[in-house]
């Protein structure tokens, strides 16, 4: 089964903005499970994505960065 993993930041209104966006989403729609991790929790993904949360990740692939892009994330999971 697919996740979607949500890199965010604490004390970031774009990431919670997205975070409600994806759950009210979920009511609609099913979504594959959901996870959040910390981008200042791990040096790896500092590096990759730096000041560029929130993330939203299907299996490890970007959907969109910085807002939720809610028809390419259905396109893409029309796909999976």
């Amino acid at each position: 089964m697919s996740t979607l993993t949500l890199v965010h930041r604490q004390d970031c209104p774009l990431c919670d903005e997205m975070l409600a966006e994806l759950r009210e989403l979920g009511r609609t729609l099913a979504l594959p499970p959901l996870e959040t991790v910390d981008v200042d929790s791990d040096a790896q993904l500092q590096r990759r994505y730096g000041l560029h949360v929130p993330v939203l990740l299907l299996d490890g692939t970007v959907v969109c960065r910085h807002r939720l892009d809610a028809a390419e994330l259905q396109r893409i999971l029309r796909r999976v």
